[in-house]
């Protein structure tokens, strides 16, 4: 016999459930279907991706507690097509059929199965488009100079200082201490700059004393 779960949801404290129920009821009295629960939401909104009675039932259903779902309307899973999709591609996954009674679904049926069907087709759409507004997105922000991943290690200015230390000699560890960097940062700078197996600028040499005459001093005595 199958085993059956009833899903029923008002969205206000004044609505009664039992209109739904009834009917739900009917269905599993004329079908030989074993009820084996009943979850309410009473007065939650379909809007609500969390509600107590739903979740407890999707947790039921990882359980294998039944072997379908009879709802009055899909409108009462939710009004949302992401959340109806994200739970009805549960139940898919868990061999869990669905029953709607207004919409006319049962996915026990070839019919039924068509229905989920589209659903994934849907659901591949609606990826799809995620993805390509995503990449759109990012490449008008990209165009408009923003960056994207953690901020840069060296500002511009950092990179300015970076290039007259290594000029003068400096290593890279003391350039790294002296930024407050890592020295991979500063090995990678470098290697950028095209001048990590360049030498260091010597200093410059002082000028040799001019005698009192203007010319340079002999360097040695004459003969």
């Amino acid at each position: 016999m199958t085993r059956l779960a009833l899903y029923a949801r008002v969205s206000t404290a004044e609505q009664r459930p039992e209109v739904q129920l009834e009917a739900l009821r009917d269905y599993a009295k004329a079908r030989g279907f074993e009820v084996v629960h009943e979850y309410v939401d009473h007065g939650i909104s379909g809007a609500k991706s969390r509600r107590p009675a739903l979740d407890e039932m999707l947790a039921d259903a990882r359980r294998r507690k039944f072997d379908a779902i009879a709802i009055a309307k899909l409108d009462r899973l939710g009004r949302s097509l992401t959340h109806l999709l994200a739970i009805t591609g549960e139940l898919e996954a868990l061999g869990v059929d669905l029953v709607s009674l207004d919409d006319g679904i049962d996915t026990s049926t070839p019919a039924g199965r068509l229905f989920f069907q589209i659903r994934a087709s849907f659901a591949e759409y609606e990826r799809t488009l995620i993805v390509e507004r995503t990449r759109a997105g990012i490449a008008s922000a990209q165009r408009r100079g923003v960056r994207f991943g953690p901020p840069p290690a060296l500002t511009e200015h950092s990179r300015d200082r970076l290039r007259r230390l290594h000029r003068l000699g400096k290593s890279q560890r003391e350039i790294a201490r002296v930024l407050d960097v890592s020295k991979t940062t500063v090995a990678r700078e470098i290697g950028r700059m095209g001048h990590s197996s360049s030498p260091a600028i010597a200093a410059p040499k002082p000028a040799s004393t001019p005698s009192s005459e203007g010319s340079l001093a002999p360097t040695a005595a004459s003969g």
